[in-house]
């Protein structure tokens, strides 16, 4: 090798220590490559954050509810907490959410039409205002169990029967020009039938050049004793329309053993898939999951197995099993901050 290849050489290994962290590099937490690993950011950042985790979705704090509890008063404080800590750390964040018929501000239900369509309008666009730079978007969320109480304001359900949502996904995309939109819901993974309609909305936003990626929740009400069978043909639905998938809010529960046995079984079939682009857990720390044995990290800092366990996998590791399905009736996203046992129905 000459003197110049060798110079050339060493200038881009030099050059390659001081690259900028960004949405494509690996950064920290335990996921590296093409894929991230996420998790939810409340009113404070955990000081573990950066240790497991490496992309960041608000629990509450971009809801429309949670901002604007007042009208025409946005409080976007924990909101910047969240999104200042995921930009500083070139970690990918996702506003969440835009449009949703739980946790949206109590006033706007009483208001005519026409007041209800130019408050929608002035929130989505706020919201594309202060955080244009997002990586992440859940415009619509839970189009297929929770519809907001303002749709007929936006469209209804019109010609298509989704208008409402076409109409959100064409707001969105004029304030968020530099996000990937994407739609969200429960009950998909472990629901081939649930999956086959929410692929219909999907086609719609996509024959329109609306939607960036598809996103699948993954609670523990449908991941707990779903079958691996199950979760494989409704991701290989899902991927059929040639979207990214995204994994939103998966969360896995019971005692030590319990849980570590669906992650093994269950975390791989969706890490693995070739359509699935990054996972977002639900919270981690025991006492701030809004289903108590959801936790990974216990209330002292030691991990649970099935946290272990993730760390080993992800180093290089094998899947496995599965078997069920139970349904959600109502709200759950509120986290420890509002959510109550009575708002769901059933269990694992």
């Amino acid at each position: 090798m000459g003197k110049m290849a060798i110079l050339c050489t060493v200038l881009v290994l030099l050059g390659s220590l001081f690259l900028p962290m960004g949405a494509d590099n690996a950064y920290a937490g335990l996921a590296t490559g093409g894929k991230f690993l996420g998790n939810i950011v409340a009113n404070s950042v955990p000081s573990s954050f950066s240790t497991y985790w490496n992309q960041v979705t608000p629990e509450n704090s971009t809801k429309w509810g949670s901002v604007e509890s007042s009208r025409d008063n946005m409080n976007w404080s924990a909101a910047d907490t969240a999104y200042n800590f995921a930009k500083s750390n070139g970690y990918p964040f996702k506003f969440h959410t835009l449009v949703w018929g739980s946790q949206e501000p109590s006033w706007i239900s009483g208001l005519s039409a026409a007041d209800q369509k130019a408050e929608v309008t002035e929130w989505i666009q706020a919201a594309g205002q202060k955080y244009r730079n997002a990586e992440f978007v859940d415009v619509v969320n839970e189009p297929l169990h929770a519809k907001p109480s303002y749709r007929n304001a936006i469209g209804g359900d019109g010609s298509t029967g989704w208008d409402w949502v076409i109409w959100s996904f064409e707001q969105a995309r004029q304030a968020f020009p530099n996000s990937k939109l994407l739609i969200n819901d429960y009950g998909i993974i472990s629901d081939p039938n649930a999956a086959a309609q929410y692929v219909q909305i999907i086609n719609l936003l996509k024959s329109r050049g609306l939607i960036d990626g598809i996103g699948i929740q993954c609670h523990y009400f449908n991941m707990n004793n779903v079958s691996v069978s199950t979760m494989n043909s409704v991701l290989n639905t899902l991927a059929e329309t040639g979207l990214p998938i995204y994994v939103s809010e998966l969360d896995m529960g019971g005692d030590d053993s319990t849980q570590l046995s669906r992650y093994q079984q269950k975390f791989p079939v969706l890490w693995e898939h070739p359509a699935v682009k990054g996972i977002t857990l639900w919270g981690y720390i025991q006492g701030q999951t809004w289903q108590s044995d959801t936790y990974l990290l216990t209330s002292s800092g030691a991990e649970r197995p099935a946290l272990q366990w993730l760390k080993q996998y992800l180093g290089g590791g094998s899947g496995g099993g599965g078997g069920g399905s139970t349904k959600l009736l109502a709200d759950f996203e509120s986290g420890t901050e509002s959510w109550s046992g009575s708002n769901i129905a059933g269990g694992p």
